[in-house]
């Protein structure tokens, strides 16, 4: 997925969406898309966190914060929420923080389907922090989801519900961006990278046939062989077209100031050693090392990488929790997620390589779920102090999630 920072968080949850889609990478590996951070649609009075337009889905995400983590939270998209049991409330009456995701959302869909004619479903995501453990939502909400955006959990939700049966052409997320922020700088190629099918896929031909006419019986069809020939011809003069509009948008992006910097790749991690062990409580903290205690687990992996992003030397240490036997990594993963999780150690009684010392008392923390194991990440400065809601910090420690532990 491609971002695209517009403006800054409207909600301190922000930083955490922020953080789970930087996680997904770029290209349609893990989901595709782009995400159009900080952005006001048209027609619509405020901010939203994001607006993700992908090959076959629009998602509108809220943020919302609540006073306090909360281990259930009760949130209809009309009525006053719950938490714990306990009405949310303010000095007027109780309240419902979502009061204008829909509206949002209405105001999105109205710009996808002028810029679109064709069906593209538009969703609403409501994401909640700084922490929720479970979230209960009437089951005929279709289209709306309500949940604490880890890297996981909001990727599954794109998963379930952005499976349009026609994928948004590249022409067509061209418009639909421009509608939406015309300064979002991305060029053809960055597109079809994300998963948005040009003209000339196989993909494309398939959708385009469905909407042919059918040739009257009477009709004189085209000779064939003439056909065949003439094909390569149009293909050529389509690239080229192509390409001068990629070089048109490109050189107009370079000269827009509000066109994002795009690295040509994430900071990259150095590897700084691995150990594999069988005892996981004794290497843990917090609730993640009482469950531990209580349940077990197969192995636990510890690597620890560094890497610099933004001119800043940052330590990461990553562990993997493999499950096994009759309790489930789901169970595990509800754990990491408390306020009171804790997290794996670093490696003890080995120093780190280079002198380095990273404390990772206030790291930044995440989590996500690999089938039957947990993978935790951490990130922690090695110039300057840490803190565990450090933008920046979630991010390495999100994309950290992605990394392969071996001996």
């Amino acid at each position: 997925m491609r971002l695209v920072r517009v403006g800054e968080p409207t909600a301190e949850v922000g930083g955490t969406v922020r953080a789970a889609l930087t996680s997904w990478g770029r290209g349609s590996t893990v989901a595709g898309g782009v995400a159009l951070l900080g952005v006001r649609p048209p027609g619509f009075g405020s901010t939203v966190e994001a607006v993700l337009l992908l090959p076959r889905g629009v998602f509108v995400v809220i943020g919302v914060d609540l006073p306090d983590p909360a281990m259930r939270l009760s949130a209809p998209m009309t009525g006053p929420w719950r938490i714990d049991g306990w009405p949310l409330t303010r000095p007027d009456g109780p309240v419902n923080p979502a009061d204008g995701a829909l509206s949002a959302t209405a105001a999105v869909a109205d710009l996808v389907r002028a810029a679109q004619p064709r069906p593209l479903p538009v969703h609403t995501v409501v994401a909640v922090g700084p922490y929720v453990g479970e979230v209960d939502q009437p089951a005929e909400e279709r289209g709306i989801r309500i949940l604490h955006p880890e890297p996981m959990p909001l990727l599954a939700v794109t998963r379930d519900l952005a499976t349009h049966s026609r994928a948004c052409m590249l022409d067509e997320a061209r418009r639909i961006l421009f509608a939406l922020h015309q300064g979002h700088g991305l060029d053809d190629d960055d597109l079809v990278a994300e998963g948005f099918p040009d003209g000339l896929s196989p993909e494309a031909g398939a959708a385009s046939t469905t909407i042919l006419p059918r040739v009257p019986g009477g009709m004189a069809r085209p000779e064939p062989r003439r056909r065949k020939r003439w094909l390569p011809v149009t293909i050529g003069v389509v690239v080229a077209l192509l390409l001068v509009a990629g070089i048109a948008v490109a050189v107009a992006a370079d000269d827009s100031p509000m066109t994002p910097a795009r690295p040509a790749s994430p900071p990259a991690f150095v590897p700084r050693g691995f150990v594999e062990q069988s005892d996981c409580a004794a290497h843990t903290d917090g609730a993640i090392h009482a469950w531990l205690e209580r349940n077990g687990c197969a192995a636990l992996l510890r690597g620890r990488f560094e890497t610099t992003d933004q001119g800043k030397r940052a330590a990461v240490l990553v562990g993997v929790v493999r499950i096994t036997g009759s309790t489930s990594a789901t169970e595990l993963m509800s754990v990491t997620t408390r306020p009171d999780a804790g997290g794996v150690l670093d490696v003890e009684g080995v120093p780190w390589p280079g002198g380095l010392q990273p404390v990772f008392a206030g790291a930044a923390r995440v989590s996500g779920q690999e089938g039957n194991s947990v993978k935790l990440a951490q990130a922690v400065w090695l110039d300057e102090p840490s803190r565990a809601d450090d933008p920046l910090l979630r991010e390495i420690a999100s994309r950290a999630l992605r990394l392969s532990l071996s001996g």
